[in-house]
C-alpha cells in the first residue's frame, strides 16, 4: 500500500500535462491587472486634463484688468459651469498697482477601478494654474489721417468716437501711469508743432515764422527709422499750390469772392489742433486733442508713419528730457523713448488711414522765403513787380510791373514795399503770381513758370516703397504695428496692412467701415495688454 503511494507521488512529479494551462492564467490575471490599470491611467489624465485646462481659462480670465467682477469669483464661477465646483480647492489673488496675479489649485478624486489591487485606494489628478496681467512701459503713438476724405459720411466723427474710447480703455487699468499715448495727425504733411520743430535743425534761414511742417529727404527713409534731430530738414512753404487760377489776359482781383483768399488746399496749416501731440499719460488731455482735430487737405501716410516712427526712437530722449523740464510732459515720463531692447517696454504704433497716397509737390527752396520782388503797397493793397531783365520792349527802362493796370512805371506802385516770399504765399496762390506778376506781363508760358516755382517732392509709388521702409525699420526693431483701412480704397488696405504687424496673417490689421472702426481700436486695446499663464 505504502509502496503503491510513493510510485503515485513520483508519477505525478514526473507528469507534466497541464502547467501551460496554469501559467497561461497567471498571465491571463497580470494582462487584465494591467489593462485595468491603464484604464484607471487614461481615466486620470482626462480628468486631470479637464482640470488643468479649466483652471488655465478661469485665471486668464480672473487677471484681466479689465475685468470688473470680482476675481475669485470668476474662478468660480468658470469651475461650476464647467461642472467641476468640487474639484476647486483653493483661489489666490493678489492686486497690485498695475498688477493682477491669480493663482487656482483643484483635486479631483478619480475613483480607480484596479489601482486598489495594488493597495492604491485614492488617485487624485490635480492641477495648478496662475495667471498675471501686468502694465509695463507702454508707449503708443496714433498716426491718424485727417485728409478732407475723413469730413464724409461722418468718419471723422466716428474716428474721434473710437479713439476717445481706445483711451479711456488703455488707461484705465493704468493707475500708475506707465502707458502714454502720442499723436500723429497727418494730411499731405505732418505739423510738428512748435514744440517739436524746435528741437530739430529747420533749414530756415530768413526765420519764418508759424511754419513747422517739413520735407525729410528721400534717402532719410531707407537708411535710418527716426527724422534725425542734427540734419539739416527744409521746411514746407505755407502756399497754396493746388487751386489753379483764371490765365485770361486780363487782371484778375487777388483775393477772390469777398476779398478772401480760398485757402483750402494750403499745406501745414498754421494751427495747432492738428498739430503733433507730446506723449501723454493724462486720459482728459489725449481725448481733448483728438476731439480738436479737423479734416483737411490730402493723404501722405508715408510723413505720418515717418513722424510716428520718430516719437517712439530713442534718439528723442533728450527732447523729452528736456519737455518735462520744461512743464511740457508729465514728470512721471522719464527715460521716454525706451530703447528697443528694453525687456520692461513695450512699443506701439496705430496707424489709421482712409485714402491712398496722394503725389505731393512743394514750393522749392528758391520760393520760400527772402526778397521775392514782389512789392505790396499798404495804402491800397495793390502789388507791383520789379524786373531788372527780361522785360518787353515795351516796358523801355521801366523795372515795375502793375498787374492791376496792366502797365510798367519806374518805381513802385503806391509806395509799395518789398514782400518775401513768405509772405507773398499768406495771401496768393502759386498760380495767380505765376501767371499774373510773370507769364502774363513777359508774355512766357504759364506752365514753365509755375513748374519753375513748384517741383515733385514724390509720387505715389514712391511713396508707398517709402511707407514700406520705414515699416520695415519699425518691425524689425520690435514695435508692434496695427493698421487701420477705414473705409480706404483697394490700394490703401494693401499699403496699411503691407505696414502691419505679420501682414501675411493679417493678425494686426483691420478693414473697417463706418462704427466698426470702434471695434477694431476695441480689440487692439485688449491686445496690447501684456497677458500670459505664469505657471
Amino acid at each position: 500500500m505504502f509502496d503503491a503511494f510513493k510510485s503515485f507521488i513520483h508519477e505525478f512529479r514526473r507528469n507534466e500535462d497541464g502547467t501551460l494551462i496554469i501559467f497561461g492564467l497567471i498571465l491571463f490575471v497580470l494582462m487584465v491587472m494591467l489593462g485595468g490599470f491603464a484604464v484607471d491611467l487614461m481615466r486620470y489624465e482626462n480628468t486631470r486634463t479637464n482640470l488643468q485646462n479649466t483652471l488655465d481659462r478661469s485665471v486668464l480670465a480672473a487677471a484681466s484688468l479689465t475685468q470688473q467682477r470680482d476675481a475669485e469669483g470668476v474662478v468660480r464661477d468658470y469651475m461650476l459651469k464647467a461642472g467641476l465646483k468640487d474639484q476647486l480647492s483653493s483661489v489666490t489673488v493678489i492686486q497690485a498697482l498695475s498688477s493682477r496675479t491669480v493663482t487656482a489649485k483643484g483635486v479631483a478624486d478619480t475613483h480607480p477601478f484596479f489601482l486598489h489591487m495594488l493597495g492604491i485606494d485614492r488617485f487624485d489628478a490635480k492641477g495648478n494654474s496662475q495667471a498675471q496681467q501686468s502694465i509695463t512701459n507702454v508707449e503708443i503713438v496714433l498716426a491718424l489721417d485727417v485728409s478732407t476724405s475723413m469730413s464724409r459720411n461722418n468718419k471723422i466723427a466716428n474716428l474721434k468716437i473710437a479713439a476717445t474710447e481706445f483711451v479711456d480703455t488703455v488707461l484705465a487699468s493704468d493707475p500708475n501711469h506707465r502707458v502714454s499715448i502720442a499723436i500723429v495727425p497727418y494730411n499731405a504733411q505732418v505739423n510738428a508743432g512748435a514744440d517739436m520743430a524746435s528741437v530739430f535743425t529747420v533749414n530756415n534761414p530768413n526765420g519764418v515764422q508759424d511754419v513747422n511742417c517739413f520735407e525729410p529727404t528721400r534717402a532719410s527713409f531707407g537708411t535710418s527709422l527716426p527724422i534725425s534731430r542734427t540734419d539739416p530738414l527744409s521746411m514746407t512753404a505755407y502756399a497754396d499750390y493746388y487751386y489753379g487760377t483764371d490765365l485770361s489776359n486780363a487782371y484778375v482781383n487777388p483775393t477772390g469772392v469777398n476779398g478772401v483768399p480760398k485757402y483750402d488746399q494750403v499745406f501745414c496749416k498754421q494751427n495747432t489742433f492738428n498739430a503733433i501731440k507730446l506723449p501723454s499719460t493724462d486720459a482728459a488731455t489725449i481725448k481733448a486733442n483728438i476731439i480738436a482735430l479737423q479734416a483737411q487737405g490730402n493723404t501722405s501716410i508715408t510723413l505720418g508713419m515717418k513722424w510716428g516712427a520718430t516719437m517712439l526712437d530713442p534718439s528723442m530722449r533728450s527732447a523729452y528730457a528736456g519737455f518735462i523740464a520744461a512743464g511740457k510732459m508729465s514728470a512721471g515720463q522719464p527715460g521716454r523713448p525706451f530703447a528697443y531692447d528694453d525687456p520692461q517696454a513695450m512699443k506701439f504704433v496705430i496707424l489709421m488711414t482712409d485714402g491712398e497716397h496722394v503725389e505731393h509737390n512743394r514750393v522749392v527752396d528758391a520760393f520760400k522765403y527772402g526778397p521775392s520782388g514782389i512789392y505790396k503797397s499798404e495804402a491800397d493793397g495793390q502789388y507791383s513787380v520789379r524786373f531788372t531783365t527780361g522785360r518787353p520792349t515795351s516796358a523801355g527802362a521801366n523795372q515795375f510791373y502793375v498787374p492791376k493796370t496792366n502797365t510798367w512805371q519806374a518805381i513802385p506802385w503806391n509806395g509799395g514795399v518789398e514782400q518775401g516770399w513768405q509772405d507773398i504765399w499768406k495771401q496768393l496762390k502759386v498760380s495767380y503770381v505765376a501767371w499774373q506778376f510773370y507769364a502774363r506781363p513777359l508774355g512766357t508760358s504759364y506752365n514753365a513758370r509755375f513748374n519753375a516755382m513748384v517741383k515733385n517732392y514724390a509720387s505715389r509709388t514712391d511713396m508707398d516703397a517709402s511707407l514700406n521702409q520705414t515699416c520695415d525699420f519699425v518691425k524689425a526693431s520690435g514695435v508692434t504695428v496695427y493698421g487701420i483701412a477705414f473705409e480706404a480704397p483697394p490700394v490703401g488696405q494693401t499699403a496699411i496692412r503691407n505696414c502691419s504687424t505679420d501682414p501675411v496673417h493679417g493678425s494686426h490689421y483691420f478693414a473697417a467701415d463706418g462704427l466698426e472702426i470702434q471695434t477694431a481700436f476695441r480689440t487692439i486695446a485688449a491686445n496690447m495688454s501684456m497677458l500670459k499663464l505664469t505657471q
